[in-house]
């Protein structure tokens, strides 16, 4: 609310928060949510990967206000009423045990992903398109009906599965084949680690 405050007429910021934020309805935080949803103050909320700093593994999310998504010098595409919302959490690379790090593809993809939605001159010619999994571009009502919970996976749903060609009453059989043959070779170590340790008494 503070930052909002010290924003010009069609200003606009990004804030890293908990992910606690975008659905905790503790200390009045539900209600804060709902004001700010309904003032269509929210352009896009984005969900990051965990461990992108090191001194903590805390999950976080990016925040990006707009007190004005109409058409104008900040995009050609009108978005009043609707909300970007980005899974990100599946992106970045770990730079070793503790640590996770975005790539400049990564980064480039969900700049790219928002520019494309908001329409600016950066993203000319490329048209956005919802892709399941990654990002969808939701209405107030369908947030209002979602309790205004800001969460990214509630409205992004889940990638699609990669189609391997093989017809599902053939997989299922060739996995059920393979289940019962582990099961037969569990019951055969089974066995022998019992003669073995008969041998042992």
């Amino acid at each position: 609310q503070h930052i909002i405050s010290k924003l010009a007429e069609r200003g606009s910021a990004g804030v890293v928060m908990a992910n606690g934020s975008m659905s905790s309805n503790s200390g009045g935080e539900g209600d804060i949510r709902a004001q700010l949803v309904e003032a269509d103050l929210v352009s896009c909320m984005v969900a990051l990967p965990t461990q992108l700093f090191r001194s903590t593994g805390i999950p976080v999310c990016v925040w990006f206000f707009a007190k004005d998504k109409s058409v104008g010098p900040k995009g050609s595409i009108d978005r009043q009423g609707q909300v970007l919302f980005i899974d990100a959490r599946n992106l970045g690379y770990m730079v070793d045990r503790a640590e996770r790090a975005l790539s400049d593809d990564d980064i480039a993809k969900i700049g790219h992903t928002f520019h494309a939605w908001r329409g600016t001159e950066s993203t000319k010619g490329i048209e956005y398109a919802d892709e399941p999994g990654f990002c969808y571009s939701a209405t107030l009502a369908e947030i209002k009906e979602a309790d205004y919970a800001l969460t990214p996976g509630r409205y992004v749903g889940a990638a699609p599965l990669d189609d391997d060609g093989e017809p599902i009453d053939q997989k299922i059989e060739r996995l059920t084949t393979e289940l019962f043959a582990q099961f037969d070779e569990s019951a055969r170590l089974q066995a022998v680690v019992r003669e073995q340790l008969g041998r042992v008494k």
